[in-house]
């Protein structure tokens, strides 16, 4: 049900711009090839329940080229987290891991350096030891998480940057009724395809 509604917001946000995009007809010999990004990433997070957490982080942009200024900014990010390791609380099996997309929106290059913000919806999962000796089974949880994020790009190579990322994410009430906001940064590198089909 997540999942459907979750679509059906994406849909309701980029059907106008994008159908407005395709309506835009560029030369073949001047289409700027596929607008994708990806990379990867080391995370550090504050849990808000058990100290810290790191892992990594995968990411996926998909930028709206074709349209004009100031919506040519406009992408859809995907992004899979998964803490698990440098635990600095004493529960040793904590772990979480996300799941979530939605739009980012990049603002122009200045000297290589390009800042975005983002809001994501998706899943989250955390993993736990026993905290309730009368559910000594009660060890996973699954909820929705919303994230808001900001960061900089800093091309440092041809098709390649470094990202500078902070993600403050809000999770339901869970364990003992506690709402969860983890907070955290991550540091990586993104390779532009863009620039690859221009070489």
């Amino acid at each position: 049900m997540l999942l459907k509604c979750v679509r059906l917001l994406l849909l309701v946000l980029f059907l106008p711009i994008w159908s407005k995009a395709i309506g835009q007809v560029t030369p073949h010999a001047q289409q700027p090839g596929l607008p994708v990004t990806a990379g990867i990433g080391y995370s550090n997070f504050r849990t808000d329940w058990n100290g810290r957490l790191g892992g990594t982080t995968i990411w996926a942009n998909w930028g709206f080229d074709l349209l004009r200024p100031p919506y040519d900014g406009l992408g859809i990010e995907i992004e899979a987290r998964d803490l698990n390791f440098n635990h600095t609380g004493p529960d040793r099996k904590l772990r979480e891991q996300t799941l979530t997309g939605g739009p980012i929106y990049n603002l122009r290059h200045y000297h290589g350096f390009q800042p975005y913000a983002k809001f994501l919806i998706g899943l989250g999962g955390i993993y736990f030891s026993p905290v309730n000796a009368n559910f000594p089974h009660y060890t996973h949880d699954t909820r929705a998480v919303h994230a808001l994020g900001v960061g900089l790009n800093c091309r440092f190579h041809r098709a390649f940057s470094i990202r500078g990322d902070y993600e403050y994410q809000m999770w339901p009430s869970l364990i003992h009724n506690h709402a969860l906001t983890p907070t955290g940064l991550t540091i990586g590198i993104l390779y532009d395809f863009r620039t690859h089909a221009r070489r």
